[in-house]
Protein backbone atom coordinates (compact mmCIF):
# COMPACT_ATOMS: atom_id res chain seq x y z
CA UNK A 1 0.00 0.00 0.00
CA UNK A 2 1.54 3.50 -0.76
CA UNK A 3 1.80 5.73 2.07
CA UNK A 4 0.51 9.13 3.05
CA UNK A 5 2.74 12.03 1.88
CA UNK A 6 2.98 14.20 5.35
CA UNK A 7 2.23 17.94 5.56
CA UNK A 8 5.62 19.19 4.12
CA UNK A 9 5.66 17.21 1.25
CA UNK A 10 2.19 17.53 0.39
CA UNK A 11 3.28 21.43 0.46
CA UNK A 12 6.42 20.88 -1.29
CA UNK A 13 4.74 19.25 -4.13
CA UNK A 14 2.13 21.77 -4.27
CA UNK A 15 5.15 23.93 -4.95
CA UNK A 16 5.94 22.38 -7.60
CA UNK A 17 2.40 21.83 -9.13
CA UNK A 18 1.08 25.69 -9.42
CA UNK A 19 -2.34 24.93 -10.91
CA UNK A 20 -3.66 22.56 -8.58
CA UNK A 21 -4.60 22.91 -4.45
CA UNK A 22 -5.28 20.68 -2.12
CA UNK A 23 -8.76 19.76 -1.31
CA UNK A 24 -8.92 17.88 2.09
CA UNK A 25 -7.23 14.46 1.45
CA UNK A 26 -6.92 15.46 -2.56
CA UNK A 27 -5.18 17.36 -4.83
CA UNK A 28 -7.66 19.52 -6.85
CA UNK A 29 -7.22 21.25 -10.69
CA UNK A 30 -9.57 23.00 -12.12
CA UNK A 31 -8.56 23.47 -15.94
CA UNK A 32 -10.72 25.46 -18.43
CA UNK A 33 -10.49 24.02 -22.11
CA UNK A 34 -11.35 25.76 -25.73
CA UNK A 35 -14.30 23.81 -26.03
CA UNK A 36 -16.14 20.25 -25.32
CA UNK A 37 -13.86 18.29 -27.68
CA UNK A 38 -11.05 19.20 -26.32
CA UNK A 39 -12.26 18.73 -22.41
CA UNK A 40 -12.97 14.95 -23.54
CA UNK A 41 -9.79 14.69 -25.51
CA UNK A 42 -7.98 15.28 -22.21
CA UNK A 43 -10.59 12.99 -20.17
CA UNK A 44 -9.84 10.58 -22.73
CA UNK A 45 -6.11 10.77 -22.26
CA UNK A 46 -6.15 10.97 -18.39
CA UNK A 47 -8.20 7.87 -18.48
CA UNK A 48 -5.56 5.72 -20.55
CA UNK A 49 -3.18 7.44 -18.66
CA UNK A 50 -4.73 6.11 -15.18
CA UNK A 51 -5.51 2.32 -16.71
CA UNK A 52 -1.54 2.13 -17.33
CA UNK A 53 -0.39 3.28 -13.79
CA UNK A 54 -3.66 1.54 -12.06
CA UNK A 55 -5.04 4.95 -10.30
CA UNK A 56 -7.64 6.78 -11.13
CA UNK A 57 -8.44 10.27 -10.69
CA UNK A 58 -12.31 11.88 -9.87
CA UNK A 59 -12.71 13.82 -13.08
CA UNK A 60 -16.17 16.07 -13.45
CA UNK A 61 -16.90 17.27 -16.89
CA UNK A 62 -18.88 20.40 -17.29
CA UNK A 63 -18.98 21.48 -20.88
CA UNK A 64 -15.62 22.80 -21.24
CA UNK A 65 -14.44 22.52 -17.60
CA UNK A 66 -12.80 20.24 -16.04
CA UNK A 67 -11.93 19.04 -12.34
CA UNK A 68 -9.75 16.83 -11.61
CA UNK A 69 -9.11 14.99 -7.84
CA UNK A 70 -6.38 13.00 -6.76
CA UNK A 71 -6.52 10.60 -4.23
CA UNK A 72 -5.13 7.62 -2.81
CA UNK A 73 -8.71 6.28 -1.13
CA UNK A 74 -6.89 3.17 -0.20
CA UNK A 75 -4.44 4.73 1.78
CA UNK A 76 -7.08 7.32 3.26
CA UNK A 77 -5.17 10.59 1.95
CA UNK A 78 -2.24 12.23 -0.35
CA UNK A 79 0.39 9.58 -2.00
CA UNK A 80 3.27 10.21 -4.33
CA UNK A 81 0.78 8.30 -6.74
CA UNK A 82 -1.42 11.42 -6.78
CA UNK A 83 1.34 13.83 -7.28
CA UNK A 84 3.05 11.61 -9.69
CA UNK A 85 -0.42 11.65 -11.40
CA UNK A 86 -1.23 15.44 -11.28
CA UNK A 87 1.86 15.84 -12.84
CA UNK A 88 0.46 13.79 -15.88
CA UNK A 89 -2.23 15.53 -16.18
CA UNK A 90 -0.66 19.06 -16.71
CA UNK A 91 1.29 17.59 -19.01
CA UNK A 92 -1.53 16.53 -20.87
CA UNK A 93 -2.86 19.87 -20.38
CA UNK A 94 -0.43 21.63 -21.64
CA UNK A 95 0.24 19.17 -24.81
CA UNK A 96 -3.03 20.70 -26.16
Amino acid sequence: MAELLSETEISEALNKLPYWQRAGDALERTAELADFPQAIAVVNRVAEIAESVDHHPDMDIRWRTVTFRCSTHSAGGITAKDVSLAEQIDGTIAAL
